[in-house]
């Protein structure tokens, strides 16, 4: 096995790591991003819609995947394809096998950007046989828009968020009706405007209150058994159903370097810088958070490449021991080594319900990134109280009339120079 080494290590080439490359690249550090599909940009290069990128000009996934690839490899960084990260070689070393075979890449920071996956339908415990025609979103949009490969005829989409919509809008693009869209929500969490869409432009019925209780035929898919909210069940004819939404951070390197996951998001736990709990590792994107969009995945892969040259120059960062500080450390520091330099900074965020996760899930005084949040139910006209120990930070009104689930909200961040780093946790509780 060879090695070598490299000052950064980008793991996964979607948005957020193609922007932290990109940005780092251009100051003139050695990056190395690895891929392990056959071509980089993530997410996008499999859903064909627009959207993607600055309006009014809103690019499709593809071409926006080829813009980001692009402009890495252009400011100098190597985007590897093909190379899988097995696991960890050493604090900032990994593992990996590809067209090179096995190799092993030491780097001084290592950025974890392996973005998200959604749940399949075993991980869903939903029942039934087990026939051909069921999909996830991902697997859908890569049959037909990367493989050209025939789908059914009628297909049930499980789920009504937006990501739904756009699965709905890959079964029409292959030529097959949409039967349903089906969600256990009381009311459709995507915007208003798409279930309109759907329910007249469309002719397509958006089930809510409604849960897919079996699957049903040998060899293909005959139907969907479903069971409203009032009791009342019926079967769905159809070839084809796609689980939409349903993301887990694909979280897997983390949880093998024995990082600090976050219990709200299950991915790792990182502060306002994006740093995890491992000196010089650092995380950004869906991997933190799945799913948001891929705009707010570049920004944090922007943002993070700020604190990883941080890292890179002294060790150091917001919030950070002075590395020439060695009072009471000098046992058990090596001032020599950024990593023996490096001193968590900040105290945990927590979310409390109903709301789901917040992200970053810590925070210290310098912290200037927004935080992400989510609600597992919907809120009228709701309130942001922050506090420590008792003692009020902040307080926040939404300008939205209703916050629902599977939509992003946005906390500002000009409340944390109030936090004691010295104190217990921070709450968000809402009213």
């Amino acid at each position: 096995m060879t090695s070598r080494q490299v000052d950064v290590l980008v793991v996964g080439s979607g948005p957020a790591g193609l922007a932290t490359a990109a940005r780092l690249a251009r100051t003139g550090v050695r990056v190395e991003v690895l891929e392990r599909e056959q071509s980089p940009g993530g997410v996008p290069r499999h859903c064909a819609h627009r959207g993607f990128g600055s309006l009014p000009h809103a690019l499709t996934g593809p071409a926006h995947a080829r813009l980001l690839a692009e402009s890495a490899e252009r400011a100098g960084a190597h985007v590897r394809t093909g190379v899988t990260a097995l696991d960890w070689a050493g604090p900032r070393a990994l593992t990996t096998v590809g067209p090179r075979g096995a190799e092993t890449l030491v780097a001084r920071a290592v950025v974890l950007a392996t973005g998200a996956r959604e749940r399949p339908r075993a991980a869903r415990l939903v029942p039934g046989t087990r026939p051909a025609g069921v999909y996830t979103t991902g697997e859908l949009q890569q049959a037909v828009h990367l493989y050209g490969q025939r789908i059914g005829t009628r297909a049930v989409i499980v789920g009504a968020e937006d990501v739904s919509h756009a699965a709905a809008d890959t079964v029409r693009a292959a030529g097959a009706e949409v039967v349903a869209l089906v969600t256990e929500l009381p009311r459709a969490p995507a915007a208003p405007v798409r279930t309109v869409t759907a329910r007249l432009r469309f002719r397509t019925p958006v089930l809510t209150g409604t849960t897919v209780t079996e699957l049903l035929g040998r060899g293909r898919l005959s139907g969907v058994r479903v069971r409203h909210r009032d009791g009342r069940t019926a079967t769905l004819r159809c070839d084809t159903v796609v689980f939409t939404g349903d993301f887990v951070p694909d979280h897997e390197l983390a949880r093998r370097g024995a990082l600090t996951l976050d219990p709200g998001t299950r991915g790792p736990a990182v502060d306002g810088a994006l740093r995890t709990s491992r000196p010089g590792v650092f995380a950004a994107g869906s991997v933190l958070h799945a799913v948001e969009s891929a705009a707010t995945a570049a920004g944090e892969g922007a943002h993070v490449a700020t604190a990883v040259r941080d890292w890179l120059t002294d060790g150091t960062g917001p919030d950070r021991t002075d590395p020439t500080d060695q009072t009471d450390q000098t046992d058990r520091r090596d001032p020599a080594d950024p990593a023996d330099r490096y001193w968590p900074a900040g105290v945990p965020l927590v979310a409390d319900p109903p709301l789901l996760r917040i992200v970053p899930n810590r925070v210290a005084p310098a912290d200037r990134l927004p935080y992400l949040l989510r609600t597992a139910v919907p809120l009228t006209r709701p309130v942001l109280h922050i506090t420590q120990d008792g003692r009020p930070l902040h307080r926040e009104r939404f300008p939205l009339t209703t916050a629902v689930p599977h939509r992003p909200l946005t906390l500002t961040a000009h409340w944390t120079h109030r936090v004691d780093p010295g104190g217990g946790p921070v709450h968000v509780t809402v009213t």
